[in-house]
């Protein structure tokens, strides 16, 4: 996990400060009618976790509260577990400040501690099904490009404190040719090699797939990543079982055993993945 290795927020450059201006700008675009109610008194305010989950989202829950001069101290590290009811942080300002801070603070600390919480969940529901005798590795648990527009940075980030892999997080990232791009190529071998010459040798190329044959096919064309898009689940991952039948359990090991010394490949799992039945996509 990315946490035993440093700090969560030291990934984090300035520009995410801007976006915490025009969330405040957002949510108050003109008079602050109930903060004139209220006025510049000191006061403080609880924040409490009133149901069980992972702290996620600190850098921009204390970036809302810089701009608008308050202090917070946290009473929890982020990444921590907690049950409620827990008191934590406190936030110390004016009562006007605090208030016009609040909102935007814990919808973003909300939001991220819902993924971080759930993408916990997952990967230790995940973990607990793989098999020992397993011919694959440990599992790793991936999130999409499939973010809120504006918010992905804040949503990528509760991903990584949750234990999630944050997989591309734009375009730019990687490679990923799907099935629109191969139709539009003509096959999935033009496509893998147009992407190559473009993307050079540092960008890694990710193929969706929708069968064996187009699977087999990507990685004998040089894909780095294959993707078996809605693929049933079988469980069937383990030295022991037979690969018999078209479930992404018996794909992944014959693919591995086909292009076993001969080609390096990641296999992705993606499509109708539910708690129930992760055990069988493993």
């Amino acid at each position: 996990m990315a946490s035993l290795h440093g700090n969560f927020a030291h990934l984090l450059n300035p520009n995410y400060k801007t976006d915490v201006t025009h969330w405040l700008a957002e949510d108050c675009p003109s008079f602050d009618y109930g903060g004139f109610v209220v006025g510049e008194a000191k006061g403080e305010a609880r924040l409490l976790g009133k149901s069980e989950g992972m702290l996620a989202g600190v850098p921009f829950f204390d970036e809302v509260f810089r701009q608008l001069d308050c202090t917070v101290e946290w009473h929890i590290k982020e990444g921590e577990a907690f049950k409620p009811i827990k008191h934590c942080a406190t936030v110390r300002g004016p009562v006007r400040k605090i208030l016009l801070g609040e909102r935007v603070a814990l919808n973003t600390l909300a939001r991220c501690s819902g993924i971080a919480t759930k993408s916990s969940h997952l990967k230790s529901l995940l973990l607990s099904h793989h098999h020992s005798a397993s011919c694959f590795k440990p599992p790793t648990l991936t999130g999409t490009r499939k973010t809120t527009p504006g918010f992905r940075l804040p949503e990528k980030y509760a991903m990584l404190v949750g234990g999630a892999d944050p997989h591309r997080h734009d375009l730019s990232s990687m490679v990923m040719l799907k099935d629109n791009h191969i139709w539009s190529s003509g096959s999935i071998t033009d496509a893998v090699k147009a992407a190559r010459a473009a993307a050079g040798f540092s960008l890694k190329i990710e193929v969706e797939c929708q069968s064996e044959e187009e699977a087999a096919e990507a990685i004998e064309a040089g894909a780095d990543v294959v993707m078996l898009d809605n693929f049933p689940a079988d469980g069937n991952l383990s030295m022991e079982d037979g690969a018999k039948g078209n479930g992404v359990g018996a794909v992944s090991r014959r693919l591995k055993e086909l292009f076993q010394g001969r080609r390096e490949f990641l296999i992705e799992v993606s499509g109708g993945l539910t708690e129930e039945n992760i055990k069988g996509s493993e």
